[in-house]
């Protein structure tokens, strides 16, 4: 599976886990690096600990197209609880304010064409992103929330699932890097006038990585135990489907590994490649390098080294 090194053992792929209520997913990272001994090993996108579901985790090589992660579409299934707005804008925080106002079904329907397509979102006074050099959590911690400034984020997809009872509503959102469902959350029930909050939210996609791939962290422990992890393990490149493809001889392979260009003849590059574009090579079935295509020339922008 793979062979020790100082400091770890050198095991290279993706894992998706589902993560656990409660959990933070840095707490999650630190689970698979103390379960599996792995020597490098990092998240593919932060859950916040009210959440659930798929959190992938990059090992080894696969931390180099955590990047390409990050930038994947995220898809969520929540429950959105009308009639109360929370510090946090989740079920975590403190009461701030109420409402005795809940709005219909064709109310909400009506008002969530305002929030499909490129929107403008203010982040939540929790939130990772920093501000002066500290995360702003840190300051709304301190009792010194920061009032963050509108972005652009997108969103794909955002319908009513059901209602459960006037109190609740389901939800299904798509949405692109940056985009927050606690924000979405706070600001349908502020357009609504009715106030609300994030009760529930599971995440069931990121990007190419599915539920239907996640395993839970008793059973990465059982995995490990039975020394049948690499069952679990996605390739290096599961991160990179949405890349155009080229497939390199053995030099070819050889001089982009040590960081070198290769040149290449425009019949073999895939059909929709154009200068500027970034391509997965590939050797045998196993990814060579990220590489950047300028005028039939691939020079490297990331070189891989396992499988």
């Amino acid at each position: 599976m793979s062979r020790r090194r100082r400091g770890g053992r050198n095991i290279s792929g993706w894992l998706i886990l589902d993560k656990p209520r409660g959990a933070t997913s840095t707490d999650m990272v630190n689970l698979v690096k103390a379960t599996t001994r792995a020597r490098k090993v990092g998240h593919g996108g932060t859950l916040d600990p009210l959440a659930t579901g798929v959190l992938p985790i990059a090992l080894g090589e696969a931390t180099k197209t955590v990047p390409y992660i990050m930038e994947a579409p995220k898809h969520y299934r929540f429950t959105l609880r009308f009639g109360e707005a929370r510090d946090t804008d989740d079920a975590e925080g403190r009461v701030i304010a109420t409402s005795d106002l809940r709005p219909s079904d064709e109310d909400i329907r009506a008002a969530l064409a305002a929030f499909t397509g490129t929107i403008q979102q203010r982040p939540p006074a929790f939130a990772a992103v920093k501000v002066e050099g500290r995360r702003a959590y840190e300051l709304a911690r301190a009792g010194e929330p920061p009032t963050l400034a509108p972005r652009p984020v997108r969103i794909d997809r955002f319908v009513l699932l059901e209602r459960p009872d006037p109190d609740h509503a389901r939800f299904e959102v798509v949405c692109g890097k940056g985009a927050y469902v606690r924000a979405l959350a706070r600001d349908l029930g502020e357009r609504l006038g009715c106030l609300a909050h994030v009760a529930e939210l599971r995440r069931l996609a990121v990007g190419p990585f599915t539920l239907a791939q996640a395993i839970s962290p008793d059973a990465l422990r059982q995995l490990v135990e039975e020394d049948t992890l690499p069952q679990a393990l996605l390739p290096v490149a599961a991160a990179l489907a949405g890349i155009p493809a080229f497939v390199a001889t053995e030099p070819q392979a050889v001089r982009l590994r040590s960081g070198r260009s290769i040149r290449v003849s425009p019949a073999l590059l895939p059909e929709d490649a154009k200068d500027g574009d970034t391509l997965r090579v590939l050797r045998g079935g196993q990814l060579v390098a990220l590489a950047r295509l300028e005028d039939a020339v691939l020079s490297p922008v990331r070189v891989f080294h396992g499988p």
